[in-house]
């Protein structure tokens, strides 16, 4: 039997479908969960995928974190459901304090959309058991409000956790201390702004490196 990862929709989602299709590539099933619905599905995980989710009014993700969806998220992570946010995603899991920190506009106030090196810090989460400490991995990014920021003390917590899992190796956008991508503090939260469900399939991507995420979910569900 194949785990299932559920993918949530909000109005003005993006990246589901890209999301979906990584976890089929990893072989996984892919289940659709839409944002009013307050019903999980069963799912052994939850992807929650970049876009703009309800237009980015307010602030990012400051309103998903309300959808029905995301209550149920919340509540089923305190289980220790595994879940991914990327871009827009890992902006929800900052907004519904799943994640520390926040993400802000770029420096320089430009939107980034290019392919860029990942050092992975942290193997020891639920979405990265399948890399090396120290690997490279090549995916894109684009997003104008992918600066992370967080308090010294936040970050010095972080630090000392080992709950940074990603950083640029050529910091695109201001985020303090080249932090890419934060975890839980069980491991089982993961949020980074770059885009591994882009990166699965070297024929349309820029490499298949991100696929590694998808894989370490269904061997961490799997595994449970």
């Amino acid at each position: 039997m194949s785990a299932r990862v559920g993918v949530i929709t909000f109005p003005g989602t993006l990246d589901d479908v890209d999301a979906a299709r990584a976890v089929r590539l990893a072989g996984g099933e892919a289940v659709s969960l839409w944002h009013a619905d307050a019903d999980l599905k069963r799912v052994d995980a939850v992807v929650v995928p970049g876009g703009f989710s309800y237009g980015d009014y307010l602030r990012t993700g400051a309103i998903a974190k309300f959808a029905p969806v995301m209550g149920e998220v919340i509540r089923a992570t305190a289980q220790g459901l595994p879940v991914l946010g990327i871009c827009n995603g890992f902006q929800i899991l900052c907004e519904a304090g799943l994640l520390p920190g926040a993400l802000t506009r770029n420096a320089g106030l430009h939107f980034v959309c290019r392919d860029l090196w990942l050092e992975v810090v942290s193997n020891s989460t639920a979405w990265t058991s399948r890399y090396e400490v120290g690997a490279d991995l090549l995916v894109p990014l684009k997003s104008g409000e992918g600066r992370y920021v967080a308090s010294e003390a936040v970050l010095d917590k972080l630090e000392g956790e080992g709950r940074v899992v990603f950083r640029y190796r050529d910091n695109p956008n201001g985020s303090m201390r080249d932090i890419a991508g934060i975890a839980s503090a069980n491991g089982r939260v993961v949020g980074l702004m770059p885009h591994p469900e882009h990166a699965t399939e070297a024929l349309t991507g820029p490499s298949d490196d991100g696929l590694g995420l998808f894989y370490s979910a269904l061997d961490s569900v799997l595994a449970a």
